[in-house]
Parts: C-alpha cells; sequence; structure tokens
C-alpha cells in the first residue's frame, strides 16, 4: 500500500513538472513572435514649410542639432516627412493634409503661414510652431502661458522687432521721412506687425508707403512704386515671398541707392544692405526641445509659448559702399538686446 502511495506521487510530481515545462514553452512560444513582431516604434515628425529647403539651410541644420543634442537622430530613432510649398502658399493646405493622412505624431511648422494650414488641417496632431510674429493675435493660441489647444512654440516679437528696426534705419538716416514698406498681405500676423509698424514711424516722424507682394511678380512692381512714391528707404518685412526673391530685392535696393532694412540674415548674405532680427537659428534649434518634451508625452496646450532671447544685427559694408552710404559708428558697436 504505501509502495503503491509512492510510485502514484511520484507519478504525479512527474506530470506536474511537465505541466509545468509545457506551460513555459507555450507562454516562451507565444510571447517571441509578439516581441519580434511588434518592434518599438519610431515616432514620425512634419516638417511643413512655406519657403523652399535651399532657402534656410541653417535653420534646417540648427533644427537637426538641436534634435541631436536631445538624443534624436533622423534615419535611426526619427522619421521626418518634409514638405515645402516652394514660396506658393496655396500648396500649404494640400501639405499639411498628406501629413496629416500619414499619421505624424507631431508637426513642425517652419513660419506663420505654415502653422494656419496646419492648424486648419487638424485640431489632434500636436503642432510646434518654429516661430510666429504674435500667436495670440494669429489665434493659434489662447495665451503665451497657457496655448490651450493643439499648437505651441515659440514667438518672434516682430512687431516690436520692426519698430527697432525703423529706428536704426533713422540712425543710418538721420533725414529719413519716408519709408516704403514691403510686405505680404495674406501672411498671418502681417497686420498686427504693420500697426506697430505705424506707431513707430508717426513718433519718428515718418511716412510709410505700403507694398503689397502677393507673388514674384510684385517685386519689380512694388520697387518702381516705391521710386514714384520718392521714398527714402525700404523696410522688408518677414514674407516667405519675399525670401525666395531675396536676391532681386537686395538688387533692385541697391539699384534704386535705397538704404533698406531687412528680417532675415539672407538678404544681407544675398548682397542686402542691413538686417535686425530675432535669431532664427536659435529660435529653431530650441524647436527641437518643444518635439521632444511632446514625445516624451507633454501636452501641447499645456506647455507655454517661450519669446526669444537672441537677437541679430549684420551689415553688409560692401553694400553700404555702392549705395553711398557711410554707416555710423555708433551702429556698428550697437550691443542689441
Amino acid at each position: 500500500m504505501k509502495l503503491g502511495n509512492r510510485h502514484e506521487a511520484t507519478g504525479n510530481s512527474k506530470k506536474a513538472r511537465i505541466v509545468g515545462v509545457l506551460a513555459c514553452v507555450l507562454l516562451f512560444a507565444h510571447y517571441v513572435p509578439a516581441s519580434a513582431q511588434q518592434p518599438a516604434r519610431i515616432p514620425r515628425i512634419g516638417y511643413l514649410a512655406a519657403a523652399s529647403a535651399s532657402a534656410n539651410p541653417a535653420r534646417i541644420e540648427a533644427f537637426r542639432q538641436g534634435l541631436n543634442e536631445l538624443g534624436l537622430v533622423e534615419g535611426r530613432n526619427i522619421v521626418i516627412e518634409w514638405r515645402y510649398a516652394e514660396g506658393k502658399p496655396d500648396r500649404l493646405r494640400e501639405l499639411a493634409a498628406e501629413l496629416v493622412r500619414l499619421n505624424v505624431d507631431v508637426i513642425v511648422s517652419g513660419g506663420p503661414a505654415a502653422t494656419r494650414s496646419a492648424k486648419e488641417a487638424t485640431v489632434t496632431i500636436p503642432i510646434v510652431m518654429a516661430f510666429d510674429a504674435d500667436p495670440v493675435a494669429s489665434r493659434f493660441v489662447a495665451s503665451l502661458a497657457r496655448p490651450g489647444g493643439n499648437i505651441t512654440g515659440l514667438a518672434t516679437l516682430a512687431p516690436e522687432i520692426s519698430g527697432k528696426q525703423l529706428e536704426l534705419l533713422k540712425e543710418i538716416v538721420p533725414a529719413l521721412s519716408r519709408v516704403a514698406v514691403l510686405g505680404t498681405s495674406t501672411d498671418p500676423g502681417y497686420a498686427q506687425v504693420l500697426k506697430d509698424t505705424e506707431l513707430t514711424s508717426a513718433a519718428l516722424g515718418m511716412k510709410l508707403q505700403n507694398l503689397n507682394v502677393l507673388g514674384p511678380t510684385d517685386v519689380e512692381t512694388a520697387f518702381r512704386a516705391a521710386g514714384k512714391g520718392r521714398v527714402d528707404a525700404v523696410l522688408v518685412l518677414e514674407s516667405a515671398v519675399l525670401i525666395l526673391q531675396r536676391r532681386q530685392v537686395a538688387d533692385l535696393a541697391v539699384k534704386g541707392r535705397l538704404p533698406a532694412m531687412y528680417s532675415r540674415r539672407e538678404f544681407v548674405e544675398d548682397a542686402g544692405l542691413i538686417c535686425y532680427e530675432t535669431s532664427f537659428i536659435d529660435l529653431s534649434r530650441r524647436a527641437a526641445t518643444y518635439l521632444d518634451k511632446i514625445l516624451k508625452g507633454a501636452k501641447p496646450a499645456n506647455l507655454p509659448v517661450e519669446q526669444p532671447t537672441k537677437f541679430e544685427l549684420v551689415v553688409n559694408l560692401k553694400a553700404a559702399k555702392e549705395i553711398g552710404l557711410t554707416i555710423p559708428q555708433r551702429v556698428l558697436l550697437k550691443r542689441i538686446e
């Protein structure tokens, strides 16, 4: 009787071990294929801009550098879908809709027009503004401190900058009384920038001639109108259309012997006279930090919009010589804040 119990206990023990081993084998067989079939998902980012890739290479490089500093490397652990409207604003809606169809995790907008198109395309995918003149006035966010929707990012304070640009022009040309202002009225934030520019011009005793440039063919027309208006200088506002035609704009200003203030250093690099701007390179690098935070779970609604901390004054002395203008030493030595 005792022997039988022993055999029975031994048999039960073997059965238990066999059942346990089979259970482990089945569990392992179920687990391994699932892991192999579901690798870690690589985030997909959409980058949307109104201009072309060649228009802002330094910004793109700064954005990539910012990502790399955070451990995000394109092609390794992040995918970027680059979309450029090539200076044709009408294409932005189509490109934004394409990024939404691709179900990207975040859209980075390379300017106000791109932000507006992305906003119209989605209310759920997070949008990071690389820059905007006044995101509250553009109705992209409820406030700088608490954006409140699916958009956040960086502001350029462009209204204040345009006023400073006029002040610098006045320092360069003390007798300045009439200025042609080139901009694109369809750009978000244009009205606010123009309003602030007009307030500054009134305080400085200047008159403005507002010239709307909606496309490449309007550039020469605008300079002809400026000539007829007998302006003393030109102020070129932020505009995707104008940045793509920057060489033509700079050449026409020199040809007309007109001191010209630009909102982007790319104009100065292409023979323009002077530029005072927010450091877009710095903004592009900082945009990567927003992207990183959102990928880690932060909500755009709770990420305050940041304002610029770095500004640049760039002067082309060769262009000054060509138009017979001497840049005061106090301007060249000016500490920009």
